[in-house]
């Protein structure tokens, strides 16, 4: 079962958030005191920044950065569950920045956030091999430090959107692509994937330019094609009218969930096209509207508390 947004619901949706945002915010605003009301309000308009940017991996193209998003009060030793996005942009461009609203939101919400850079062809004139690799490590090195950021290492999610949709689930599902140099006894699968309008299918039945640049070796990165009974849970986000990843790719990759036995909800947005979840794309009603569903499907796997 796949659900469609259809305008009307994302309306009454709106209505109904910003009627639970407004009665939080003057919450809120009455408990602060004068001063730091004021800050509070002229922050608003900023994009949020990360608590931390460290460097994760070095490679010969250069050093690799992840951006952590910290929840506040936790406790040392208690267990926290954590994802790791990737940025869209073709495995050519792109950056960390896409999804630090995301990784805000759920760090407030009390999951560890990171924003990980990975290699792309503009930057470091690499292939979309070295995307995956990079995905990897980059799951690895948290569940490596977990105990450093209060992580729950069996509670890791991968998430991204297009390019960095088909890292995240490529992370899930393509075998070997592993840096040899990093300890392999470490997992570097995720527990759980959170994949807006991703690229599933490399071959010349899904995105037609990632088709055009693997060529003969398209297969090897087409992670619909690996879907196993040991595939995590998954929530996807995808527009109808989406031209450069079609709909029909992420409704195949549903039913061969289902198959599996996995679980795996789809939301077509009616409509809507490649990139339409992100935050700053028109008044934010789909950024909303994603994120709320997202926070409903990780408060459903028991990572979150209900709000």
């Amino acid at each position: 079962m796949y659900f469609r947004i259809n305008d009307k619901q994302r309306s009454e949706c709106k209505t109904i958030t910003s009627v639970l945002l407004l009665s939080a915010v003057m919450v809120s605003l009455l408990s602060m005191p004068v001063q730091a009301n004021q800050k509070k309000l002229k922050n608003t308009s900023k994009r949020p920044q990360p608590d931390q940017s460290i460097v994760f991996k070095s490679t010969p193209q250069g050093d690799l950065l992840i951006n952590i998003f910290l929840p506040e009060n936790v406790k040392q030793g208690e267990q926290r569950p954590a994802i790791v996005f990737f940025f869209g942009g073709g495995w050519v461009g792109g950056a960390p920045t896409q999804f630090y609203p995301h990784s805000r939101y759920l760090a407030d919400r009390g999951i560890v956030a990171f924003s990980a850079e990975y290699r792309i062809k503009s930057k470091h004139k690499t292939s979309p091999f070295e995307c995956v690799e990079d995905g990897k490590s980059a799951i690895r090195w948290v569940r490596e430090n977990a105990a450093r950021w209060n992580i729950d290492p069996n509670r890791i999610a991968a998430g991204g959107g297009s390019a960095g949709g088909h890292v995240a689930s490529s992370t899930s599902l393509i075998s070997g692509l592993d840096a040899k140099d990093e300890n392999l006894k470490v997992r570097s699968t995720p527990d759980a994937m959170v994949l807006f309008n991703p690229v599933v299918d490399t071959t010349a039945t899904g995105w037609v330019a990632g088709h055009k640049r693997l060529g003969d070796r398209s297969n090897e990165l087409s992670s619909i094609h690996y879907i196993n009974a040991n595939t995590p849970a998954t929530i996807l986000f995808h527009g109808t009218a989406d031209t450069a990843v079609p709909f029909e790719n992420v409704e195949r990759f549903q039913k061969l969930m289902k198959t599996q036995h996995n679980r795996c909800e789809l939301f077509g947005y009616e409509d809507r096209k490649h990139g339409f979840f992100n935050f700053g794309k028109g008044n934010n009603e789909d950024y909303l509207d994603t994120v709320s569903k997202m926070d409903a499907f990780l408060v459903s796997l028991g990572w979150l508390s209900k709000p």
